[in-house]
């Protein structure tokens, strides 16, 4: 059982995992150049892609579909069923950075009977997953990507890269929700 502090210090369980598995993306692409991000290697997409597709599914669900916001609109064109792009890595961290940190405090809202409601659509129906199955998604979106960017990365010649999960135990423990 959690205790009154870890419990008010804390956001859901879920919640908190979804910050470790940012951190772990943000990890996986440390000391990545501007050129090696913006490389396309066959039909894959770039890894800055990534990242800005990894933004514009946070803003979808966490800004868009949750509070109205559409905070980077051009993070939809780029990253999100467009023609191959290839945005700079500067442009598609500053987005995502942005985007993550204005969910936050919505995320934060969380609660275990928030996560079994549906976000509604403006014509008034619901969206056909709970907000808990789009947290378990973008989480599980994040860990896919992860690992098809370190296949680039090493395809790109890049060594010594992040072994994966990181310090789970440490960081982002099984919590159970009371």
């Amino acid at each position: 059982m959690r205790s009154f502090l870890y419990t008010a210090l804390m956001a859901h369980p879920l919640v908190e995992q979804l910050r470790f598995t940012r951190k772990e993306f943000q990890r996986g692409l440390k000391n990545l150049s501007e050129a090696d991000a913006q490389k396309r290697l066959g039909p894959m997409n770039s890894i800055s892609w990534i990242i800005a597709h990894m933004a514009w599914h946070e803003q979808l669900y966490w800004l868009t579909r949750a509070q109205g916001i559409l905070l980077v609109p051009e993070v939809r064109e780029q990253a999100n069923g467009a023609p191959a792009s290839t945005p700079t890595l500067a442009y598609a961290w500053k987005a995502w950075k942005a985007i993550t940190a204005a969910s936050d405090a919505w995320l934060d809202t969380l609660t275990s009977k928030k996560l079994i409601k549906h976000l509604t659509q403006e014509d008034g129906t619901e969206y056909r997953e709970s907000i808990g199955s789009y947290l378990l998604r973008v989480r599980h979106h994040y860990w896919y990507h992860l690992g098809e960017s370190q296949g680039i990365r090493q395809m790109l010649g890049h060594t010594g890269l992040a072994s994966y999960v990181g310090d789970q135990h440490g960081k982002a423990p099984y919590a159970p929700e009371d």
